[in-house]
């Protein structure tokens, strides 16, 4: 909706920047509040609230009011609409782009959100509060990332500042790769766990805020629901595939075997992203050079 109701360019870029802080502040303060509430409910009366929550959404999405479809419209078929993102997401050069740094993204927030509750816990001898500190780390590293991109974007181009994230994922996942190999003594690991969890979380944040805007620079404004939709399943079946396998490796093998796993596949998704801004530009510059 945020393209729609904010055409200007500079104020699009504002508004992508606050709805990642407050994405972040959510997943920051949900497993506080929840906490809080644990202290004075049981846990069966916070999946009730849950549970309200859910049914309080749905009813807000069945009782909003939608722009009329015209009459006499032709609609194409389910399949059609379905596959309509992801076929234009495809067939486009930045938008395809977008689908590697997805990738990078997902390499990096899985060894996070998984892969950082079995090294807290069975490596650094840490409990759920170890856990929530590595959080807590990439949350601001990816909050801070989020209010700097407006100020960011009128230096850089949107493809650099996103493939720096990318650099920067893949770096932060080696590095913690490194740190693993190495086995540190218990107080300097959990600085670099720190440290790794920040770095991630700003990668992936230089990579998300200013996605939506590169899917806007590339599609028309008829195909933009189409690839949003698209965008949004198709970043998180990469989620599918790198949360349960950072989980399986690194609780089968240990959290080293998952953090170079992951470094790889966010390597190599970085490479195939940065290949792809390469052909893009020889394409653009062909007609000129003529």
């Amino acid at each position: 909706m945020i393209p729609s109701v904010l055409p200007d360019e500079r104020d699009y870029t504002r508004a992508l920047s606050l709805s990642r802080l407050a994405y972040d502040l959510e997943a920051l303060c949900s497993p506080l509040l929840a906490a809080a509430l644990l202290t004075v409910l049981g846990y069966h009366w916070l999946f009730l609230g849950t549970v309200a929550g859910f049914v309080a959404s749905a009813l807000l999405v069945a009782t909003t009011t939608l722009p009329a479809r015209p009459v006499g419209e032709r609609r194409e078929p389910l399949v059609e609409r379905l596959t309509a993102g992801a076929r234009i997401m495809l067939a486009r050069a930045e938008p395809r782009r977008l689908l590697a740094m997805n990738m990078v993204v997902a390499a990096g927030t899985g060894f996070v959100i998984v892969g950082a509750v079995v090294l807290v816990r069975d490596v650094l001898g840490g409990a759920d509060t170890g856990v929530a500190v590595a959080l807590a780390c990439y949350g601001a590293g990816s909050m801070a990332v989020a209010l700097a991109v407006p100020r960011l974007l009128t230096l850089l181009d949107d493809r650099v500042l996103m493939l720096a994230g990318c650099a920067l994922v893949s770096a932060a996942l080696s590095a913690t790769a490194a740190w693993l190999a190495i086995d540190p003594g218990r107080a300097t690991a959990w600085v670099a766990l720190g440290l790794c969890s920040a770095a991630l979380g700003a990668g992936t944040s230089a990579v998300n805020t200013p996605s939506a805007r590169l899917l806007r620079q590339a599609c028309t404004e008829a195909e933009l629901p189409s690839v949003f939709t698209a965008q949004f399943s198709l970043s998180h079946a990469c989620f599918l595939l790198t949360y349960p396998a950072a989980g399986w490796l690194a609780t089968g093998a240990g959290p080293c075997v998952a953090a170079t796993a992951s470094a790889l596949v966010a390597t190599l998704a970085t490479t195939a992203a940065a290949r792809t801004a390469r052909a893009d530009r020889s394409e653009t510059a062909a007609p000129v050079s003529r």
